[in-house]
């Protein structure tokens, strides 16, 4: 069956099975490699993408559920010469360790500024608090947040610094 989709402001036309889950769709028919498969379950987060400016599991959502609608993944966000102010602070704070987990983490933190700009870090914690990393880097990941915040609303980033 074939579906169309908005990919990182692009249509694309998949021809697949409706029940596929998104990932295995960017992944193995459209070559986007950075949602990565984890768990499977929708449990750890490192297939994160946005729907509709959502954070979801790709993973645990099918082909069908995203015809006609807008799905952006870390290749949409950025550019290695023209990084996102997220991806940016993701760097300068080096938040990350092995890797896996980043592109789902940047994209939900992405869902997070792109709803409010200035979140808390009590926002930013429970916002984040459904993808995992094992390397255990969460510190990092959330001053990354926090810069990218300082960043996005123009005052000068203190690492660290809470609100």
């Amino acid at each position: 069956m074939s579906i169309m989709l908005n990919l990182n402001g692009s249509e694309r036309q998949v021809d697949a099975d409706p029940s596929t889950p998104l990932l295995y769709v960017l992944r193995n028919d459209l070559a986007l490699n950075g949602a990565k498969y984890g768990c499977g379950l929708g449990q750890c987060g490192a297939c994160t993408v946005q729907l509709d400016g959502k954070a979801v599991f790709s993973c645990l959502t099918p082909l069908a559920a995203v015809a006609g609608r807008q799905v952006r993944t870390i290749e949409g966000l950025g550019t290695i010469e023209r990084p996102s102010p997220l991806q940016q602070a993701f760097e300068i704070e080096q938040a990350a360790q092995c890797g896996y987990c980043i592109a789902g983490m940047i994209m939900r933190a992405q869902a997070l500024l792109d709803r409010n700009p200035t979140p808390t870090d009590a926002e930013i914690r429970r916002h984040m608090q459904t993808n995992l990393c094992r390397c255990g880097t969460h510190m990092r990941i959330l001053r990354a947040i926090r810069r990218a915040s300082d960043m996005i609303s123009g005052k000068p980033a203190v690492a660290g610094a809470s609100k």
